[in-house]
């Protein structure tokens, strides 16, 4: 006869007895269904590496297969003053500002006021932000929130300046920002250079391009002024070596002031000439002297440049 376990029933009046195979199957039944949910839940856990791999794929479509000649990137632009699309604000600036356009309607796209941009991919328009709503990709490795600046060409380096109040390549490890010039110089010129207050925030004295947003390279004369690398080195190949804000002398003259005291000490002056006296003002110094007039030039008696102009005879 098999043995019987009592099973309490809601019921006082009655019990109803159940066989250990029966209890033993109920409990085969039970592991069962406890090893199936273990096995559901392994599966799920299994796929979210294949998941995780698919989004990373997402992010990286079409790296660097988009953009224009001034940025890499996986977006257009709706320029919040026009209301049109460009690839960039460079390409926004260049169509609105060319010749052919109204004087009245040319102007500059304020990049901070951006909202909108274009996924290149899917085409969907969505506030701006670095990895598209709708199709998941990464539309610039770079993204500064503030400028509204996408790039996936980071081997620039860019950097957000908080000063400069803009994005900044070249490695914010190789900058330093002066507060008085109001913008980045190297970090090799820190302790050197000359403060010119709002150095950088005018047009260059060559190209008359606004300097502070330029991307083109930019160096910083003795005298403290700004300049396009490329428009000093136009300069000097035309024989001009003076600043064309302050006139001082933008490199080391003195090899040339020596040529010019030999030049002077073989070409002397007519009889008539030979007692004549001059003031002049030497633009490297700031100095005033009197000198013996001659008419290759004028030496300073502070500093002994040439580098000088007649105020008086």
């Amino acid at each position: 006869m098999a043995d019987v376990l009592v099973n309490h029933s809601e019921s006082p009046r009655y019990f109803e007895p159940i066989s250990l195979q029966q209890m033993t199957s109920k409990e085969n039944e039970k592991e069962s269904m406890e090893s199936y949910a273990q096995q559901s839940s392994g599966m799920i856990t299994e796929e979210l590496p294949y998941n995780v791999e698919t989004t990373e794929e997402m992010l990286e479509k079409g790296f660097m297969q988009y953009g224009c000649m001034h940025y890499r990137r996986r977006c257009r632009i709706r320029a919040p003053c026009c209301n049109e699309i460009f690839d960039c604000r460079h390409c926004h600036n260049e169509a609105m500002n060319n010749i052919n356009v109204d004087k009245m309607q040319r102007h500059d796209l304020p990049r901070h006021q951006l909202r909108q941009v274009i996924c290149s991919l899917c085409g969907t328009e969505q506030e701006v932000r670095q990895v598209c709503s709708n199709c998941g990709v990464c539309m610039g490795k770079y993204f500064c929130e503030t400028c509204k600046l996408f790039d996936d060409d980071t081997s620039k380096n860019q950097y957000h300046c908080n000063g400069c109040g803009i994005c900044r390549i070249g490695g914010r490890e190789n900058f330093f920002h002066c507060y008085k010039c109001g913008c980045c110089y190297s970090v090799l010129i820190k302790n050197s250079h000359p403060c010119v207050e709002g150095a950088m925030h005018h047009d260059c004295p060559v190209c008359f391009e606004y300097l502070f947003e330029s991307r083109n390279d930019v160096t910083v004369l003795p005298c403290g002024h700004t300049i396009h690398k490329n428009c000093l080195k136009e300069m000097r190949e035309h024989f001009q070596y003076a600043c064309p804000l302050c006139s001082k002398s933008v490199c080391d003259m003195s090899k040339v002031w020596e040529k010019f005291d030999r030049e002077i000490a073989a070409t002397p002056m007519p009889e008539p000439y030979q007692n004549k006296m001059v003031w002049i003002l030497c633009n490297d110094c700031e100095k005033t002297s009197k000198v013996q007039f001659h008419v290759v030039a004028q030496k300073c008696l502070n500093c002994n440049s040439y580098n000088t102009r007649q105020t008086r005879g």
